[in-house]
């Protein structure tokens, strides 16, 4: 009876050393740090930039009389879209088609007159200078029937380009002068879309291309795309027309401007949109994570992961964001694997369990789908 009870207890102790003995494997095992980790990877990628930008018409065309006169009408309504050629103030016609009545009868009459005078200087029936006299009569007729008819048709104020009207700058029934300004239409198709360039990019893009480190589009010939503030996507792609060749005292931008068709008339000028430009590539560049980045008082660092499992610091020097990502310019070459969750708890030395590995992608463009 006693050896079996010796025997259970020995059997009992036995089972509970070796309990112990699993527990502590699991609990050593427990203690290694779970992180994530990305594979530092070298590769040409795009640097995109977006602008908050105003659109303007291509063109802000004044409407001015021609002739003076009585305005008669307005045949347009304030704000709306007119198309080139389409009426838009009427000035009172009476003075002008009398006046190209009596040009007309000046002219018959001057015609009639050379036509009798030229075959009777053919035949020296008439001197020279009743010749010359006739034939200049019959031009200053003629010149002046033209410009008569064109006072008259002056009298009908047109849409010089088509795009979206001003308000009246002159009401019916006031009398306006050759040159006074009635109103103004925006051409809006090619739209303007004015931005600027912000000093930190610029400088940017100077330090890099120095470096080797960017390339700029063939032709400098950089496309736009935009988004309007209620969240849609303008359909079309545009082009940078215009980058300025000098800063702007105080604000140290560069003034630019892209141009999109706007047949559909989707875009107002003087509305706000996000302009996205594509072009510029960052050549044989490191991206990370903005979030494997730790700011210490000695600089920049990421935490790596070697062979074994053990994580070491890496000082690195970044550059510019790209998107979610910033550009490394020293530090990293390629290879390297980098926490990217878990990375606060992290400490040099340590031994890490890796949950996931990931390779570094070329940031996606910041320009809304087409």
């Amino acid at each position: 009876m006693i050896r079996r009870t010796l025997f259970f207890l020995s059997l009992s102790l036995c089972c509970l050393l070796a309990a112990c003995k699993s527990d502590e494997k699991t609990a050593g095992a427990d203690m290694r740090l779970p992180v994530s980790v990305v594979d530092v990877t070298v590769a040409d990628a795009p640097w995109p930039a977006e602008y908050q930008a105003q659109a303007a018409g291509s063109r802000a065309v004044e409407v001015r009389a021609r002739v003076q006169g009585i305005v008669e009408k307005r045949l347009y309504e304030e704000g709306d879209f007119v198309k080139e050629g389409q009426l838009l103030f009427q000035i009172e016609r009476d003075q002008y088609e009398a006046q190209m009545q009596q040009a007309q009868a000046q002219f018959t009459n001057a015609e009639r007159e050379w036509r009798r005078i030229r075959p009777l200087y053919e035949k020296n029936a008439v001197s020279q200078k009743d010749r010359d006299n006739a034939l200049a009569a019959y031009d200053s007729a003629r010149a002046a029937l033209r410009q008569a008819r064109i006072n008259l048709d002056y009298c009908q104020v047109t849409a010089p380009v088509s795009g979206y009207s001003s308000k009246e700058n002159v009401t019916p029934g006031n009398l306006v002068s050759n040159n006074s300004l009635l109103t103004y239409v925006n051409q809006t198709d090619p739209m303007y879309i004015d931005f600027s360039i912000p000093a930190p990019r610029r400088m940017a893009r100077q330090t890099l291309a120095a470096q080797g480190r960017l390339r700029f589009p063939e032709g400098n010939r950089y496309k736009a795309r935009l988004r309007l503030l209620d969240g849609s996507v303008h359909q079309g792609e545009g082009e940078v027309t215009f980058i300025d060749s000098q800063v702007q005292p105080g604000t140290g931008v560069i003034k630019a401007r892209a141009v999109f068709a706007n047949a559909d008339r989707s875009i107002m000028p003087g509305q706000y949109v996000r302009l996205y430009v594509e072009g510029d590539v960052l050549t044989h560049a490191v991206l990370i994570p903005q979030k494997c980045v730790l700011l210490t008082q000695k600089g920049s660092m990421v935490m790596g992961v070697d062979k074994d499992d053990t994580v070491y610091p890496i000082p690195v020097t970044v550059g510019v964001a790209v998107g979610d990502k910033y550009l490394v310019l020293e530090g990293l070459k390629g290879g390297e694997r980098i926490i990217s969750e878990g990375i606060i708890k992290a400490r040099p030395g340590a031994k890490v369990r890796v949950q996931q590995v990931g390779g570094q992608k070329a940031p996606q463009e910041a320009a809304p789908k087409k």
